[in-house]
Protein backbone atom coordinates (compact mmCIF):
# COMPACT_ATOMS: atom_id res chain seq x y z
CA UNK A 1 0.00 0.00 0.00
CA UNK A 2 1.16 3.86 -0.49
CA UNK A 3 1.05 6.35 2.25
CA UNK A 4 -1.71 9.11 0.59
CA UNK A 5 -0.50 12.80 2.72
CA UNK A 6 -2.83 14.32 4.66
CA UNK A 7 -3.94 17.62 2.90
CA UNK A 8 -6.45 20.01 0.80
CA UNK A 9 -7.20 19.66 -3.08
CA UNK A 10 -10.13 20.83 -5.00
CA UNK A 11 -12.63 18.03 -5.84
CA UNK A 12 -14.78 17.72 -8.61
CA UNK A 13 -14.46 19.88 -12.09
CA UNK A 14 -15.88 23.30 -12.91
CA UNK A 15 -14.83 22.03 -16.84
CA UNK A 16 -17.12 21.79 -19.99
CA UNK A 17 -15.88 18.04 -20.92
CA UNK A 18 -17.37 16.29 -18.20
CA UNK A 19 -20.67 14.78 -17.91
CA UNK A 20 -23.40 17.40 -15.71
CA UNK A 21 -26.07 14.54 -15.12
CA UNK A 22 -23.01 12.76 -12.70
CA UNK A 23 -22.96 15.71 -10.99
CA UNK A 24 -18.84 16.16 -11.62
CA UNK A 25 -19.30 20.11 -10.48
CA UNK A 26 -18.93 22.04 -8.99
CA UNK A 27 -15.34 22.11 -7.76
CA UNK A 28 -15.16 22.70 -3.88
CA UNK A 29 -12.56 22.11 -1.36
CA UNK A 30 -11.93 19.22 0.85
CA UNK A 31 -9.70 18.34 3.39
CA UNK A 32 -8.46 14.54 4.20
CA UNK A 33 -6.67 13.31 7.42
CA UNK A 34 -3.73 10.77 5.60
CA UNK A 35 -4.33 7.20 4.41
CA UNK A 36 -3.01 4.21 2.70
CA UNK A 37 -4.47 3.06 -0.74
CA UNK A 38 -3.34 -0.39 -2.37
CA UNK A 39 -0.49 0.59 -4.82
CA UNK A 40 -3.06 -1.60 -7.70
CA UNK A 41 -6.40 -3.10 -8.54
CA UNK A 42 -6.48 -6.28 -5.89
CA UNK A 43 -5.43 -9.10 -8.28
CA UNK A 44 -7.32 -12.48 -9.53
CA UNK A 45 -4.14 -14.33 -7.41
CA UNK A 46 -5.18 -12.35 -4.53
CA UNK A 47 -9.04 -12.55 -4.51
CA UNK A 48 -8.37 -15.92 -5.19
CA UNK A 49 -6.21 -16.35 -1.79
CA UNK A 50 -9.41 -14.97 -0.35
CA UNK A 51 -11.91 -17.63 -1.65
CA UNK A 52 -9.43 -20.31 -0.63
CA UNK A 53 -9.30 -18.59 2.79
CA UNK A 54 -12.89 -18.37 3.09
CA UNK A 55 -15.16 -20.12 0.83
CA UNK A 56 -16.65 -17.31 -0.21
CA UNK A 57 -19.10 -17.33 -3.06
CA UNK A 58 -19.47 -13.91 -4.93
CA UNK A 59 -23.23 -12.49 -6.08
CA UNK A 60 -22.44 -13.41 -9.70
CA UNK A 61 -21.79 -17.41 -8.58
CA UNK A 62 -25.16 -17.42 -6.65
CA UNK A 63 -27.23 -15.34 -9.34
CA UNK A 64 -25.34 -17.57 -11.56
CA UNK A 65 -24.75 -15.08 -14.47
CA UNK A 66 -23.24 -11.42 -14.99
CA UNK A 67 -22.82 -9.42 -17.81
CA UNK A 68 -19.77 -9.82 -20.13
CA UNK A 69 -18.56 -7.05 -23.13
CA UNK A 70 -19.84 -8.74 -26.35
CA UNK A 71 -16.73 -8.18 -28.01
CA UNK A 72 -14.88 -11.13 -25.68
CA UNK A 73 -17.67 -13.61 -26.75
CA UNK A 74 -17.03 -16.27 -28.75
CA UNK A 75 -19.73 -16.96 -31.67
CA UNK A 76 -20.16 -20.43 -29.54
CA UNK A 77 -20.53 -18.71 -26.47
CA UNK A 78 -22.57 -15.45 -28.18
CA UNK A 79 -24.79 -18.37 -29.41
CA UNK A 80 -25.36 -20.56 -26.25
CA UNK A 81 -24.72 -18.48 -23.34
CA UNK A 82 -26.02 -15.12 -24.09
CA UNK A 83 -29.48 -14.68 -22.12
CA UNK A 84 -30.42 -11.08 -23.32
CA UNK A 85 -28.57 -7.96 -24.55
CA UNK A 86 -28.61 -4.09 -22.27
CA UNK A 87 -31.38 -2.26 -24.02
CA UNK A 88 -29.59 1.18 -25.52
CA UNK A 89 -25.99 -1.04 -24.49
CA UNK A 90 -26.34 -3.75 -26.63
CA UNK A 91 -22.77 -4.49 -26.33
CA UNK A 92 -23.33 -5.68 -22.84
CA UNK A 93 -24.94 -9.24 -22.35
CA UNK A 94 -26.16 -11.07 -19.82
CA UNK A 95 -24.08 -14.51 -19.95
CA UNK A 96 -25.04 -17.52 -18.19
CA UNK A 97 -21.98 -18.90 -15.96
CA UNK A 98 -20.01 -15.54 -16.38
CA UNK A 99 -18.08 -15.21 -13.07
CA UNK A 100 -14.76 -13.97 -11.98
CA UNK A 101 -12.92 -17.51 -12.30
CA UNK A 102 -14.73 -16.98 -15.44
CA UNK A 103 -14.75 -13.53 -16.55
CA UNK A 104 -16.25 -14.21 -19.89
CA UNK A 105 -18.39 -16.78 -19.38
CA UNK A 106 -17.97 -20.46 -20.14
CA UNK A 107 -14.65 -21.54 -21.49
CA UNK A 108 -12.72 -18.46 -20.21
CA UNK A 109 -10.54 -18.95 -17.21
CA UNK A 110 -7.82 -17.03 -15.16
CA UNK A 111 -4.90 -18.94 -15.50
CA UNK A 112 -3.11 -16.72 -17.32
CA UNK A 113 -4.20 -13.81 -15.25
CA UNK A 114 -3.41 -13.68 -12.00
CA UNK A 115 -1.84 -10.13 -12.59
CA UNK A 116 -4.95 -8.79 -13.86
CA UNK A 117 -7.06 -7.23 -11.70
CA UNK A 118 -9.93 -9.36 -10.44
CA UNK A 119 -13.74 -8.53 -11.85
CA UNK A 120 -17.03 -9.42 -12.17
CA UNK A 121 -17.09 -8.42 -8.46
CA UNK A 122 -19.71 -6.93 -6.42
CA UNK A 123 -19.52 -3.84 -4.34
CA UNK A 124 -20.84 -6.35 -1.66
CA UNK A 125 -17.91 -8.63 -3.00
CA UNK A 126 -15.53 -5.84 -2.55
CA UNK A 127 -16.59 -5.14 1.07
CA UNK A 128 -16.19 -8.35 1.99
CA UNK A 129 -12.71 -9.16 0.54
CA UNK A 130 -11.58 -5.38 2.05
CA UNK A 131 -13.15 -7.01 5.68
CA UNK A 132 -10.86 -10.15 5.26
CA UNK A 133 -8.00 -7.87 4.52
CA UNK A 134 -8.56 -5.39 7.44
CA UNK A 135 -9.18 -3.02 4.74
CA UNK A 136 -11.89 -1.01 3.33
CA UNK A 137 -13.01 0.01 0.14
CA UNK A 138 -11.96 4.19 -0.14
CA UNK A 139 -14.10 7.14 0.12
CA UNK A 140 -15.00 8.71 -3.48
CA UNK A 141 -13.01 11.81 -1.55
CA UNK A 142 -9.95 9.54 -1.05
CA UNK A 143 -10.27 8.28 -4.36
CA UNK A 144 -9.83 11.43 -6.39
CA UNK A 145 -7.40 12.69 -3.99
CA UNK A 146 -5.14 10.07 -4.88
CA UNK A 147 -5.59 9.53 -8.49
CA UNK A 148 -4.15 12.82 -8.77
CA UNK A 149 -1.10 12.23 -7.53
CA UNK A 150 -0.45 15.67 -6.14
CA UNK A 151 -1.49 17.17 -9.07
CA UNK A 152 -4.20 20.37 -8.97
CA UNK A 153 -6.85 20.02 -11.51
CA UNK A 154 -5.41 18.04 -13.88
CA UNK A 155 -7.72 15.59 -15.98
CA UNK A 156 -5.20 12.36 -15.66
CA UNK A 157 -2.76 11.30 -13.11
CA UNK A 158 -0.25 12.84 -15.27
CA UNK A 159 -1.46 15.73 -16.80
CA UNK A 160 -3.77 17.14 -19.03
CA UNK A 161 -2.59 15.35 -22.77
CA UNK A 162 -4.27 12.28 -22.87
CA UNK A 163 -1.06 10.53 -24.37
CA UNK A 164 1.92 13.01 -23.80
CA UNK A 165 4.39 12.72 -26.35
CA UNK A 166 2.28 10.10 -28.24
CA UNK A 167 2.54 7.54 -25.95
CA UNK A 168 -0.09 5.32 -23.92
CA UNK A 169 -0.70 6.53 -20.13
CA UNK A 170 -3.29 3.70 -19.81
CA UNK A 171 -5.82 1.03 -21.11
CA UNK A 172 -9.04 2.70 -22.98
CA UNK A 173 -10.84 1.75 -26.16
CA UNK A 174 -8.18 2.48 -29.16
CA UNK A 175 -10.56 3.07 -32.42
CA UNK A 176 -14.81 2.92 -33.40
CA UNK A 177 -16.44 1.98 -30.37
CA UNK A 178 -17.91 -0.82 -29.61
CA UNK A 179 -16.42 -2.24 -32.74
CA UNK A 180 -13.49 -1.89 -33.66
CA UNK A 181 -10.35 -1.60 -31.08
CA UNK A 182 -6.94 -1.10 -32.42
CA UNK A 183 -5.67 -2.05 -29.46
CA UNK A 184 -3.28 0.88 -30.14
CA UNK A 185 -2.00 0.72 -26.42
CA UNK A 186 -1.51 -2.74 -26.23
CA UNK A 187 -4.83 -4.30 -24.81
CA UNK A 188 -8.13 -5.44 -25.87
CA UNK A 189 -9.35 -5.99 -22.36
CA UNK A 190 -7.86 -5.81 -18.97
CA UNK A 191 -4.59 -5.12 -18.76
CA UNK A 192 -2.26 -6.56 -15.86
CA UNK A 193 -2.38 -4.76 -12.89
CA UNK A 194 0.88 -2.72 -12.57
CA UNK A 195 0.82 -1.53 -16.17
CA UNK A 196 2.19 1.69 -17.19
CA UNK A 197 3.54 4.29 -15.06
CA UNK A 198 2.74 4.99 -11.78
CA UNK A 199 1.31 8.10 -10.22
CA UNK A 200 3.07 10.74 -8.01
CA UNK A 201 2.00 8.75 -4.91
CA UNK A 202 2.88 5.18 -6.56
CA UNK A 203 -0.33 4.08 -7.77
CA UNK A 204 -0.66 2.00 -10.99
CA UNK A 205 -3.77 2.59 -13.47
CA UNK A 206 -6.32 5.16 -11.57
CA UNK A 207 -7.58 5.35 -14.84
CA UNK A 208 -8.60 3.58 -17.40
CA UNK A 209 -8.28 -0.60 -17.21
CA UNK A 210 -11.05 -1.49 -14.63
CA UNK A 211 -13.76 0.98 -12.76
CA UNK A 212 -13.09 0.61 -9.39
CA UNK A 213 -16.10 0.51 -6.57
CA UNK A 214 -15.72 3.26 -3.98
CA UNK A 215 -17.44 2.71 -0.59
CA UNK A 216 -19.94 5.94 -0.99
CA UNK A 217 -23.86 5.72 -2.31
CA UNK A 218 -23.81 8.04 -5.41
CA UNK A 219 -25.68 11.30 -5.87
CA UNK A 220 -25.26 13.60 -8.59
CA UNK A 221 -26.77 16.72 -5.86
CA UNK A 222 -23.96 15.83 -3.77
CA UNK A 223 -21.11 18.08 -5.01
CA UNK A 224 -23.42 20.64 -5.05
CA UNK A 225 -24.76 20.89 -1.92
CA UNK A 226 -20.73 20.33 -0.40
CA UNK A 227 -19.90 24.03 -2.32
CA UNK A 228 -22.47 25.97 -0.20
CA UNK A 229 -20.37 25.99 3.01
CA UNK A 230 -16.88 25.83 4.46
CA UNK A 231 -14.47 23.19 3.29
CA UNK A 232 -15.53 19.41 4.06
CA UNK A 233 -13.41 17.51 6.01
CA UNK A 234 -13.40 13.62 5.47
CA UNK A 235 -16.51 13.41 3.43
CA UNK A 236 -18.02 9.75 3.45
CA UNK A 237 -20.81 10.75 0.72
CA UNK A 238 -24.78 10.36 1.27
CA UNK A 239 -26.39 8.56 3.86
CA UNK A 240 -28.72 6.02 1.62
CA UNK A 241 -29.00 5.50 -1.66
CA UNK A 242 -29.49 2.66 -4.63
CA UNK A 243 -26.18 3.12 -6.58
CA UNK A 244 -22.27 3.03 -5.37
CA UNK A 245 -20.06 5.15 -6.76
CA UNK A 246 -17.31 3.55 -9.04
CA UNK A 247 -14.09 5.64 -10.42
CA UNK A 248 -11.49 5.65 -13.21
CA UNK A 249 -13.38 4.42 -16.16
CA UNK A 250 -11.98 0.90 -17.98
CA UNK A 251 -10.72 -0.10 -21.02
CA UNK A 252 -14.12 0.49 -22.97
CA UNK A 253 -14.15 4.04 -22.02
CA UNK A 254 -13.91 6.08 -25.86
CA UNK A 255 -14.27 9.52 -25.68
CA UNK A 256 -17.39 9.37 -28.56
CA UNK A 257 -19.52 8.03 -25.60
CA UNK A 258 -17.56 7.75 -22.19
CA UNK A 259 -15.03 10.08 -21.78
CA UNK A 260 -14.98 9.23 -17.80
CA UNK A 261 -11.37 7.72 -18.07
CA UNK A 262 -10.57 11.31 -15.66
CA UNK A 263 -9.75 12.04 -12.45
CA UNK A 264 -13.01 14.07 -11.68
CA UNK A 265 -15.25 12.12 -13.81
CA UNK A 266 -17.74 9.71 -11.44
CA UNK A 267 -20.30 7.26 -12.40
CA UNK A 268 -22.42 4.69 -10.35
CA UNK A 269 -23.76 1.25 -10.23
CA UNK A 270 -25.89 -1.19 -8.82
CA UNK A 271 -24.19 -2.90 -5.24
CA UNK A 272 -24.86 -6.38 -6.68
CA UNK A 273 -23.79 -5.61 -10.26
CA UNK A 274 -20.70 -7.02 -11.48
CA UNK A 275 -19.15 -7.03 -14.76
CA UNK A 276 -16.16 -7.66 -17.21
CA UNK A 277 -14.48 -4.19 -16.87
CA UNK A 278 -15.06 -3.25 -12.73
CA UNK A 279 -12.97 -4.24 -10.02
CA UNK A 280 -12.07 -2.22 -6.70
CA UNK A 281 -8.48 -1.81 -4.81
CA UNK A 282 -8.75 -1.11 -0.95
CA UNK A 283 -7.61 1.85 1.77
CA UNK A 284 -6.55 1.75 5.17
CA UNK A 285 -6.70 4.11 8.16
CA UNK A 286 -2.68 5.67 8.45
CA UNK A 287 -3.87 6.36 12.33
Amino acid sequence: MALIPAGEFLMGTDGDYGFPLDGEGPGHAVKLAAFYLDATCVTNEQFNAFVNATGYKTESERFGWSFVFFGHLSAKQQATAVRLRVLGSEWWCRVDGATWRHPDGPGSHIKQRWAHPVVQVSWSDAVAFATWAGKRLPTEAEWEYAARGGLAQKRFPWGDELEPEGRHRMNVWQGIFPTANTEADGHFGPAPAKSYRANGYGLYQMTGNVWEWCADWFDAATYRERARGQPCVNPTGPGTGNRRVMRGGSYLCHASYCNRYRTDARSSNAPDSATTNLGFRCARDAA
